[in-house]
């Protein structure tokens, strides 16, 4: 019995391994744990093997590429058409071994253990900054039904709340002082807890020379840096700036047929949380674009000159993502392009 092919299907305790042969045939069939998994492979000669990117996949590529098996990691959506009749844990894992031998499957980076600590450190600060913007809204909802009005922004909470709280005209109960006075804390505090993990990533951004490299591209600080080496590492993933640029999700989606062409919005396709950050970095370089040099100030001039602000955003957040990944991929500084290439 020789295995060329393994498909697993993943799971939180229980693994489900499907081995297939040179012809294609299902030879094995295994359910076992993680540790029985490692142990079985161990004793295998080097094959390639296929997983669904999820939890826990890029700890157990890791374990099987050091075995010297060929690890693939693949994008669920890519791997269900490969699903046969009904479904099952054993079928799922049948779909991966015939789906990673498919040369045009697009497959996902095994992440480092570098890689993985700044994306638990960037979703860490994203589900507070989540968390103090719902308590923002929930104080402005609760002084709105006591007919008390505050501006949008945590700036302004912070000014007008202690007077509003300490203002005894305004009709508010002693328990919905309490309340809000909690609630403030619970703000400042998640306040606090956000700006010490913006510290810890400007120290990461400083120390990488990738980041450093990345933050002097227009409109990328160390936090849209350090998220882009966790999502990308050096950008060997894509052939052309381009491919993450449209990994990204800013590029028109396309639906077309014939010879009709039909282009819609943004495909809004990959890690949606770093689409956010390049997305806001182009509005912030848009707002100042008479700052910025010769060349890209005529190129945004004569973007928004023909575009709608939405539009000219997505478009520089593309021209963005295209840089950074040449910044990365080719290890070269950021050059600013010049007003003789820019006309």
């Amino acid at each position: 019995m020789e295995i060329r092919t393994i498909g697993i299907d993943l799971g939180k305790t229980i693994f489900h391994l499907v081995g297939v042969n040179a012809r294609g045939e299902v030879v094995v069939r295994k359910k076992s744990s993680r540790a029985q998994l490692l142990r079985f492979t161990s004793n295998l000669r080097d094959c390639l093997i296929g997983m669904e990117a999820c939890g826990g996949s890029h700890f157990l590529g890791r374990a099987l590429r050091e075995q010297g098996h060929d690890v693939r990691l693949m994008p669920a959506q890519y791997v269900k058409p490969y699903v046969k009749t009904n479904k099952n844990d054993y079928i799922d894992a049948e779909a991966c071994a015939e789906a990673v031998t498919r040369p045009t499957m697009r497959f996902v980076p095994i992440k480092s253990d570098d890689q993985l600590d700044l994306q638990s450190l960037h979703r860490v600060r994203e589900r507070r900054v989540v968390r103090r913007t719902a308590v923002i809204n929930q104080i402005r909802g609760l002084l709105l039904e006591r007919g008390v009005t505050i501006r949008k922004g945590r700036q302004h909470i912070e000014t007008a709340l202690p007077g509003i709280l300490e203002d005894p005209n305004n009709k508010l109960s002693g328990a919905l002082r309490v309340l809000l006075t909690q609630l403030r804390s619970e703000m400042q505090y998640l306040h606090r807890q956000i700006e010490e993990s913006d510290k810890l990533i400007v120290r990461i951004a400083g120390e990488l020379e990738p980041c450093r490299r990345l933050v002097e591209i227009p409109g990328i600080g160390p936090i849209t840096a350090t998220a882009t080496m966790a999502a990308i590492g050096n950008g060997a993933a894509f052939k052309k700036g381009r491919g993450f640029a449209a990994w990204l999700g800013v590029v028109p989606g396309e639906y077309s047929t014939g010879a009709k062409q039909k282009l819609t919005g943004t495909s809004g396709r990959g890690n949606k949380y770093l689409r956010k950050l390049f997305v806001q970095g182009a509005h912030s370089v848009l707002l100042q674009r008479t700052k910025q040099s010769a060349g890209l100030s005529m190129w945004l001039a004569s973007l928004t000159a023909r575009k709608r602000p939405q539009v000219a955003t997505v478009a520089l957040a593309n021209k963005m993502a295209r840089m950074a990944w040449v910044v990365l991929f080719k290890g070269e500084a950021y050059r600013p392009p010049l007003q003789s290439v820019a006309a």
